[in-house]
């Protein structure tokens, strides 16, 4: 995938996999079919436990793979990969999710996007339902109100400002971004980290732009299923309580509140379960020491 003749800026796209090698393998596929010459890719093998590993090196040895031997979570297996890219000298980061499908001109729209804006350090993707290309799931992000950390997707043209964020199921980063901004939070295990690091990006120079005529296939939610509900409600919970301390100046109001709201949703549906496990989120953050 790369010409060492060519003057495209150099690319490498990290996606993380977790007992999902079906999807990575349609997602690697859409990238080998990608009309960018200068691409490299690395797949974070993130300590699944079927043969995915196997699969992914067999069907794609063109691929960096590394294995990380356990779980990490999300933005840490990012991060094994974003540092690798980094210290490899990539001029830009395209962080993918391993459930998308990017038609073969989507890396060079984001480029060429990021390219026009100099300011840009991050480029949003247009995100489409894989079951529903009609539908829009996210025209490259959202609004976040960092008090209780409650967001908002859009679904038309709007204008990233102040409390934008841009989803990091794809998007494409400026490496002097992430020198100055920082990687992913680690102190998530999933979720937040993309509204996280935006909120960080805009204490600094850097804004959010958007790709307009992208438009990469979603599954969304891939690598979990039912039967992971109630720990992912834990682990969103927490996740969402750490957002708000580290990026709200209300902290000490917004956490309570964020914790009565999403108790009182789950119990109006009689989500015994569900309420289960957000007490157990709350009493894992309470227990944690301070970073």
């Amino acid at each position: 995938m790369k010409d060492e003749g060519s003057a495209d800026p150099s690319v490498w796209c990290v996606i993380v996999n977790w007992n999902g090698w079906r999807d990575t393998l349609d997602c690697l596929a859409s990238l080998r079919e990608q009309d960018y010459s200068n691409l490299q890719i690395i797949v974070v093998e993130n300590g699944s436990t079927d043969d995915s590993a196997e699969r992914i090196r067999s069907a794609f040895p063109e691929v960096r793979l590394i294995e990380t031997g356990k779980n990490l979570g999300f933005p840490k297996g990012c991060n094994v990969g974003l540092r690798a890219a980094l210290a490899d000298g990539a001029e830009f980061l395209w962080l993918l999710n391993n459930d998308t499908v990017c038609p073969p001109d989507t890396l060079r729209k984001l480029v060429r996007r990021a390219m026009a804006s100099p300011e840009a350090g991050l480029v949003g993707t247009v995100l489409l339902y894989a079951h529903d290309r009609t539908k829009v799931q996210a025209w490259g992000g959202g609004r976040i109100r960092p008090w209780i950390a409650f967001t908002t997707h859009f679904h038309a043209p709007t204008e990233f400002g102040w409390n934008c964020y841009t989803t990091f199921a794809s998007v494409l980063a400026r490496r002097e971004m992430l020198e100055e901004v920082g990687l992913l939070y680690e102190g998530f295990f999933m979720y937040c980290d993309d509204s996280d690091l935006c909120l960080r990006m805009q204490k600094t120079r850097w804004k959010i732009v958007m790709a307009e005529d992208t438009a990469v296939l979603h599954k969304e939610g891939a690598s979990t299923d039912r039967s992971q509900k109630p720990f992912m409600t834990k682990v969103v919970t927490v996740s969402t309580l750490r957002l708000i301390r580290r990026n709200s100046r209300f902290a000490v109001i917004g956490m309570p509140v964020y914790v009565i709201l999403r108790l009182g949703n789950r119990i109006v549906r009689r989500e015994w379960k569900g309420c289960r496990a957000v007490c157990q989120g709350v009493i894992e953050f309470i227990r944690e020491p301070m970073p």
